[in-house]
């Protein structure tokens, strides 16, 4: 049963099927000797005949050993029929995807990522998990968003530099970019120092400025409703404020400005990602891109900039239309 080939099988089915050899040449397309090779190499391999052969322009007949054959065999072509369809699919972008993200990415970015993949491939399975932590996972992903490049069995592509606002109160600072030293000893709302806040705490401390932190919250919409309610101002990365349009909250730039936090997209270092997994890295950086393009492009070149006093205070609103 070792040498058994499902050309083998193939053959078989057709003879059955047609009555005779030659019928079933013409349909796969072989010459009849070509068939009769096949079977006869298909008797071997289970050891006796599986076709009666009465010669002239009687059928052939199948024999009981061939009848056992051919049901198996007729399952086993179905099963590599399904499987060659699968792995055309696949080819194609179908199958699954498991990607990692977190909050702000998962408001602005992801949302239009999914919305291509499932528009492109209506059949994909789309799995996100979302996690805030120090250390990716990477392992069981097969792709991750993350404010760092990883270690270094992970792979990345740098994808946006999302820019650092000050978020406050209506009437907390003169309209335009705020000086980082008025923020020294000033309340502020923050993240807990994991990912990327630890950095940005860094830098004000580098620039002898010590913010007073009254409250911590993994959220960005409490931080924002702690700033509403005057607990105190916040600085947040661009892409938190998405969708921000309450008159009681102004953006400010921060002069000097803090080093961006940097996006990427983190995968396991030498894996060879699925077509599905490959079209979502490229439809991410194309988001990326525009986002970026559209933050730029507004007067005076900065994510926060309005044409007459350098704040806005109504942020555009990404949607699916406008990054």
């Amino acid at each position: 049963m070792a040498d058994l080939e499902l050309r083998h099988l193939t053959a078989m089915a057709a003879v059955a099927d047609e009555g005779s050899f030659g019928r079933a040449a013409a349909r796969l397309g072989y010459t009849q000797s070509t068939v009769s090779q096949q079977i006869a190499a298909l008797e071997r391999a289970v050891g006796g005949a599986v076709f009666d052969r009465p010669g002239g322009p009687k059928p052939v007949r199948i024999t009981p050993l061939g009848a056992v054959v051919l049901a198996h065999g007729r399952q086993l072509l179905a099963k590599a029929e399904a499987a060659a369809a699968a792995v055309e699919r696949f080819k194609a972008g179908d199958g699954r995807v498991d990607i990692g993200t977190f909050q702000s990415v998962s408001n602005v970015i992801l949302p239009r990522v999914v919305r291509q993949l499932r528009d492109e491939h209506p059949g994909c399975d789309i799995r996100l998990f979302e996690e805030e932590t120090d250390q990716p996972q990477v392992r069981d992903l097969d792709l991750m968003f993350f404010d760092g490049p990883g270690d270094d069995d992970v792979a990345h592509h740098k994808l946006i530099d999302d820019p650092y606002l000050l978020v406050s109160g209506r009437d907390a600072f003169p309209d335009g970019p705020v000086r980082l030293d008025l923020l020294d000893g000033a309340p502020m709302v923050a993240h807990p120092r994991i990912c990327d806040q630890v950095r940005v705490e860094q830098a004000f401390a580098d620039a002898g400025v010590r913010p007073r932190i009254v409250f911590r919250t993994v959220g960005n919409e409490a931080v924002l409703s702690m700033v509403r309610a005057g607990l105190g101002s916040a600085v947040l990365p661009r892409l938190a404020l998405h969708g921000v349009t309450d008159d009681a909250l102004r953006l400010h730039e921060l002069r000097p400005a803090l080093p961006p936090r940097e996006i990427f997209l983190l995968w396991q270092a030498g894996r060879t990602h699925s077509p599905l997994a490959t079209r979502a890295i490229e439809i991410a950086v194309d988001v990326a891109e525009e986002l970026t393009k559209h933050w730029f492009s507004r007067p005076g070149g900065n994510p926060g900039a309005d044409r007459r006093s350098g704040v806005r205070a109504r942020p555009h609103a990404v949607t699916s239309d406008t990054p």
